[in-house]
């Protein structure tokens, strides 16, 4: 007698077909788990749009972290931040040149309170020490940008709520305890302006830097 081909006995019997090839898949899959040989699910990709060395894992914030680096691409900000210890203008002025400054009694990075940064801006065509080029242009920073400080183990990310300009000698400029915040500053210390961009945002959350 001639024998048909596979195709025309699958045509022939389509649901005995499925039946027995998903009673073969399960059995193979099984066995498979039992060994250890069924592959990793792929993971989501990481959002290396601030740090390319920074996780998707959000990371627990419950202790005290003091920040080395701000970043807002933005506006192409990108700096080494000092922790003194000292509020001494002098002390304050020296740290200026490394970058920008943590000032050292405001909230660290990862507790309630709000963490302030200050450095120089200056718009001179030609400035011979850079670090007077800091924090220029924080003023442009739009509602919604983000705003990354990293310690050396997370980054720290911010949402922008505002930017205003407040007066050097009248204004003061809150620092609020409940929650977590930031806010920017421009230093003038070696300039005669009067005014001061305030930049302040909100904390959105921290995540875990790559090994």
């Amino acid at each position: 007698m001639h024998k048909r081909g596979v195709i025309i006995e699958i045509s022939h019997r389509p649901w005995a077909f499925a039946a027995a090839f998903f009673v073969l898949f399960g059995i193979t899959v099984f066995f498979l788990a039992s060994v250890g040989a069924t592959p990793d699910p792929i993971k989501e990709s990481a959002d290396t749009s601030i740090n390319t060395h920074t996780t998707n894992n959000t990371a627990e914030v419950a202790h005290p972290e003091s920040p080395v680096r701000v970043v807002a691409t933005s506006i192409g900000l990108d700096a080494t931040v000092v922790n003194p210890t000292s509020t001494d203008v002098d002390v304050l002025d020296e740290a200026l040149k490394d970058g920008s400054v943590h000032y050292p009694t405001s909230a660290p990075l990862g507790v309630d309170g709000t963490v302030l940064l200050f450095g120089h801006s200056s718009y001179l065509p030609v400035v011979y020490h850079q670090y007077y080029k800091t924090f220029d242009d924080i003023q442009k920073l739009k509602t919604g940008a983000r705003v990354s400080v990293f310690s050396g183990s997370k980054e720290y990310r911010y949402s922008v709520t505002g930017v205003r300009v407040a007066s050097a000698t009248s204004d003061v400029i809150e620092l609020p305890s409940d929650g977590k915040h930031l806010t920017l500053v421009t230093c003038d210390s070696f300039s005669a302006k009067t005014n001061r961009f305030v930049v302040t945002a909100d904390f959105v959350g921290a995540y875990v830097l790559a090994n």
